[in-house]
């Protein structure tokens, strides 16, 4: 897998990958990263193509799943981990 380029972006990084004829797209934030493999697909063969497709609306939506992936950890471990109290905290004088 090489990597055949960025797309610039002032809150993500976004690179684009290609192995083979494949080509794929990932999105990283602070704490989350998506993936879209976009298989051989020769319309997007390109950085060029793949620059088009990845518009504002797409870079929303891939914001959007970050926000809903944030959302998922954090009622995950509402559900699974306790919340620390005062009681938890030996006293220090």
């Amino acid at each position: 897998m090489r990597i055949i380029g960025n797309i610039e972006h002032p809150l993500l990084k976004i690179t684009v990958f290609k192995m083979d004829n494949r080509v794929s797209v990932k999105f990283e934030n602070t704490l989350y990263e998506q993936t879209f493999k976009l298989g051989d697909d020769e319309r997007v063969a390109t950085l060029e193509a793949i620059q088009q497709l990845v518009d504002a609306p797409f870079i929303e939506q891939v914001q959007t799943t970050f926000r809903q992936m944030h959302q998922t950890k954090l009622s995950g471990f509402a559900r699974t981990l306790p919340v620390a109290t005062k009681a938890d905290f030996e006293q220090i004088i």
